[in-house]
């Protein structure tokens, strides 16, 4: 019995009894169909690729003013057909005129099966998503910002050379990078790129710009050039810190910085910082208060760098002799600077500010919250605790002085009663 390949034409347009005694099949039944051509039409075959990509990603007018649609969470158009090529397939095989050519010198090619490939699937699903999957730029943990792949806190390199002079040994931190929209009458709303660098050699030159620009890398690198324009020399005190204390101020924005001790470290503002490590200075305490404008925070930090004074001059500004009292000195005072002509008592006005700290922040106090007693201070078993162990508050203080002076744990009575020490001993 001969078999034949009928299409769908085929079965639609000839009648179902003619095929049946083709194939010489006594039918049970006598049954008749009738025919009729289906059009399966929907959203997904009547509309192209096109179409349907730009209903799922496009963005409303009043959508796109508000920069709505943009940066790394926006939906992507995907190549779907990204390594689908017709010849290429899962299983390895060789097709003369889709996946090889036909003719290879003078032998005419066949179709064969190659040997397999295990790693043949994953090489066609990483060609397929090298352009359908955003991949983040990796950065070490030393190249990464304030807040991870973020500009501010990034490091930008030394200023472009000016002439001849190069900026060797010089680094640039990106202290702000955002995108400004501004309106016109002739271009209408524009989107431009503000960005504010600090530079500096971390030897007391330092400085700050401001640029802008129609795009990112072009900002970024004026403002960068014009900070290394603009720089400005700072005095170290013992190459870690400030002279002293001081105020300052920039708008709404208050700024206390404090003196410390070397291998205290820098607890600031993070833009304050970034400014330290710029100029060189290691150890400093800094309390902003007020606004918290960045632009504000830098100006003004800079402001009361260039205001500080050193002993010297304070020296010679008061016309008195400028005293250190060190608790690692056990307070005893130490001259620091002396003025060319010191002033007498008599000389001293009746109102004037002798106190350095009060004099230098120009009488300017420090905000400090009330601090309240612990929960367990205000209760009776908190008051027999201090009355019991009164007697031994001191001891290890005391221990740990004695082994520092002499070297072991004695009484004051050691010295005036010397044979005593000899009989316990022995």
């Amino acid at each position: 019995m001969t078999t034949k390949i009928l299409t769908l034409g085929n079965i639609l347009s000839r009648p179902i009894s003619i095929l049946i005694k083709q194939n010489n099949v006594t039918p049970n039944l006598k049954t008749s169909f009738s025919t009729s051509s289906v059009a399966c039409v929907n959203f997904f075959n009547k509309l192209p690729a096109e179409k349907l990509w730009k209903s799922v990603t496009s963005v409303s007018n009043a959508g796109a003013k508000k920069g709505r649609g943009k940066g790394a969470g926006r939906i992507r158009i995907r190549d779907l057909n990204r390594g689908q090529v017709i010849g290429v397939g899962r299983s390895s095989m060789l097709w003369p005129g889709l996946s090889a050519p036909v003719i290879r010198g003078r032998e005419l090619l066949k179709q064969q099966r190659l040997p397999d490939d295990p790693e043949r699937l994953e090489k066609l699903i990483k060609i397929r998503d090298s352009m359908t999957k955003f991949r983040r730029l990796k950065l070490s943990p030393i190249e990464r910002g304030w807040s991870g792949m973020k500009m501010p806190g990034r490091s930008l390199g030394p200023p472009d050379p000016v002439g001849e002079d190069h900026f060797t040994g010089f680094d640039t931190k990106v202290l702000q990078l955002r995108s400004l929209l501004i309106m016109k009458g002739s271009l209408g709303r524009t989107r431009n790129f503000q960005a504010m660098v600090v530079t500096g050699n971390g030897q007391g030159l330092a400085g700050f710009g401001l640029g802008r620009a129609k795009e990112m890398p072009a900002a970024l690198r004026k403002a960068r050039n014009r900070a290394g324009q603009k720089l400005m020399h700072f005095e170290i005190y013992n190459g870690h810190t400030i002279y002293h204390d001081f105020y300052t101020a920039f708008g709404k924005t208050k700024i206390f910085v404090q003196k410390k001790n070397e291998g205290y470290g820098l607890m600031c503002h993070r833009a304050i910082k970034e400014i330290c490590q710029a100029i060189g200075i290691k150890d400093l305490r800094a309390k902003v208060e007020g606004s918290n404008n960045l632009q504000h925070i830098v100006k003004a930090f800079f402001i009361g760098l260039l205001q500080q004074r050193t002993h010297q001059q304070l020296a010679e500004e008061k016309k008195l002799h400028l005293v250190e009292y060190r608790s690692e000195n056990e307070y005893f005072p130490k001259v620091v600077a002396s003025p060319s002509k010191v002033r007498t008592k008599e000389e001293l006005l009746t109102n004037e500010t002798l106190d350095f700290t009060q004099y230098v922040m120009n009488n300017k106090v420090i905000l400090k919250k009330k601090k309240y007693p612990r929960f367990y201070e205000t209760m009776p078993h908190y008051k027999i605790y201090l009355k019991k162990y009164e007697k031994y508050r001191n001891h290890e203080k005391i221990r740990r002085n004695l082994k520092v002076e002499y070297g072991e744990v004695k009484s004051f009575l050691t010295d005036k009663y010397p044979e005593k020490a000899e009989q316990e001993a022995q």
